[in-house]
């Protein structure tokens, strides 16, 4: 197949993505079409099958379950409290109440599986404490908006999901593999919050918090960590599947909701419909990424792309420094999610073809998709903590503190290819 077609093709689909065409419509246009111009009507008799396939696979129902998860926790108030928990305990770093901004986002991510979601929650909780503290909005706004990053790197992942779902990977792998890098990141992230607040001679810190109050409110941290717990356990130990631990992950979060006393029928209500809302967009873009799965395999341009590439004779390592530059720039034009279902069906079989372990290449994709979310100019997580910052400013400020963390993440991201078993070496171990 002459590679300028699929160029074209692909040139296309990203065109109608940019003018604002929904993700779904244009994938599915583009597959139909290619699908139509080389096999013509007994194409479309084919989408049917697939579309079916696609909705009656068990392992996207953990897709609206994981999402409920979040909900149930979020709309029940302990984010809140874990909010002012991990303060009591980290306000004392260099940097005070910015670590919070990062810890809290790394445990709510071990319950929500969205970053945008958890940028949303901790901003809404930190950034008015933030404020009236007098801490820099621009250092406020970068550490949520990269913490918030965390949510789809932080298992349970609905970005991993979508990657295991298009590439037949094991969810459980894929989540487990992201716990060690999720740490590190994380641990990066408050590495140099504490070195910048040294460096600039502005440490602030917290007041002291009496240990025994600090011990009280550990018990705040108990519901994220459970439920994580339960969910990654279940998994590991291999006594659930990723659906059967996302209903567990489920039970628990109902659990808490109730101990919080919050547990309303109008807070299910809004908690059913935002999951419904949530499931439905993520499905829909995975039906149209599979009819574009099925054009792209029946035509035959997986095969010539990867042969197109292979030709090069580059060795995994340059092909991964090449992919990465490609997703930097197509991140700052393209939705995360868009951007998956949109390049990996052609991505995949190439590096799978130069022998790159596909759970590794899942973390990698999801670091990419990281830089997107805080890279403008759509970075959705940069947009998100300045619709909710309290004071007036423009999104500047949000762009130059998270520009440190895009940084951080590309370094990460070296780091992960020169030392792979960062991802792969927990997943070996189930």
């Amino acid at each position: 197949m002459n590679i300028s077609y699929i160029l074209i093709a692909f040139a296309a689909m990203l065109g109608m993505m940019v003018i604002g065409v929904p993700i779904a419509i244009a994938m599915a246009a583009v597959g139909i079409l290619g699908g139509l111009l080389a096999y013509g009507m007994p194409f479309i008799d084919s989408i049917a099958p697939v579309v079916w396939g696609v909705h009656n696979d068990n392992l996207l129902t953990s897709i609206p379950l994981f999402v409920l998860m979040g909900e149930l926790l979020l709309r029940s108030g302990i984010a809140d409290r874990m909010f002012g928990a991990l303060a009591a305990w980290l306000g004392r770093l260099p940097g005070g109440l910015l670590h919070t901004n990062v810890g809290c986002s790394a445990l709510f991510a071990a319950t929500s599986g969205s970053s945008v979601a958890t940028a949303a929650t901790i901003g809404t909780v930190a950034l008015p404490s933030l404020h009236q503290r007098g801490y820099p909005m621009t250092a406020s706004l970068g550490s949520i908006a990269a913490g918030g990053t965390l949510g789809i790197l932080i298992p349970p992942s609905v970005n991993m999901i979508v990657y295991g779902s298009l590439t037949d990977t094991s969810i459980g792998q894929l989540f487990i593999a992201g716990i060690v890098p999720g740490l590190l990141l994380t641990a990066c992230f408050m590495l140099y919050i504490a070195g910048d607040a040294l460096l600039r001679g502005n440490a602030v810190r917290e007041a002291p918090v009496p240990l025994a109050q600090r011990l009280r409110l550990l018990r705040d941290l108990v519901p994220p960590a459970v439920v994580f717990f339960i969910v990654m356990g279940s998994l590991y130990t291999g006594v659930a599947t990723t659906t059967e631990s996302a209903a567990l992950g489920v039970v628990a979060s109902f659990f808490f909701a109730w101990r919080s006393k919050r547990l309303t029928w109008p807070l299910l209500q809004h908690c059913f419909v935002q999951t419904a809302k949530t499931s439905g967009m993520i499905l829909l873009i995975i039906t149209a990424a599979f009819i574009l799965n099925l054009a792209i395999s029946l035509t035959g341009v997986a095969e010539a792309m990867t042969q197109w590439v292979t030709s090069f004779g580059l060795s995994a390592v340059q092909l991964l420094l090449i992919l990465m530059v490609f997703y930097f720039l197509l991140g700052m034009f393209m939705d995360v999610l868009s951007m998956m279902v949109a390049t990996i069906p052609v991505t995949f079989p190439i590096v799978s073809a130069l022998g790159v372990d596909p759970v590794w290449f899942g973390i990698f994709i999801v670091l990419m998709c990281e830089l997107g979310l805080i890279t403008p100019p759509v970075g959705m997580n940069l947009f998100v903590v300045h619709g909710i910052r309290p004071d007036k400013g423009g999104i500047r400020d949000a762009i130059v503190g998270a520009f440190p963390y895009v940084v951080i993440l590309v370094l990460f991201t070296l780091l992960m290819i020169a030392v792979p078993g960062l991802a792969t070496w927990l997943p070996k171990l189930m």
